[in-house]
């Protein structure tokens, strides 16, 4: 839907009552149904909050107690939300840091092979440490 049109309808809900604006949820729900369309798949909390919201409209609870319990489980929703985007952010910040590790298997060089292991070049003159006593 392109971004006029939903403005649009936008101005003409805000004008409505909360149960003129459950009778236009119905309808786009039905519409969806009908149609095949709804693509995006709610999240687990989105689905909660619908179905508790349902129940409570089922229930004759008057509006202003739906309107607190689906803030309360919106705001919650948001909360996982973001914590769920920090713990990816952590993960991708470690997967940055960290460096690939060595090819060189941990067991060392393997046993058939021809040439010993040459050490590295040392900056430094080696230090010998005095034997320790007992």
């Amino acid at each position: 839907m392109n971004e006029l049109l939903m403005k649009r309808i936008e101005r003409r809900l805000a004008n409505l009552a909360d149960v003129q604006g459950y009778q236009v949820l119905d309808y786009v729900e039905f519409l969806e149904a009908k149609y095949g369309l709804g693509d995006r798949q709610p999240s687990v909390l989105e689905r909660i909050a619908d179905g508790v919201e349902d129940v409570l409209r089922a229930g004759r609870v008057p509006a202003a107690a739906i309107r607190g319990t689906v803030g309360a489980v919106d705001s919650a929703s948001r909360l996982m939300d973001k914590l769920a985007q920090a713990g990816r952010s952590a993960v991708t910040e470690l997967n940055k840091s960290l460096k690939p590790a060595d090819p060189v298997s941990p067991a060392g060089p393997s046993a058939g092979s021809a040439e010993p292991p040459q050490a590295a070049p040392e900056s430094e003159p080696r230090r010998e440490e005095p034997p320790a006593s007992a």
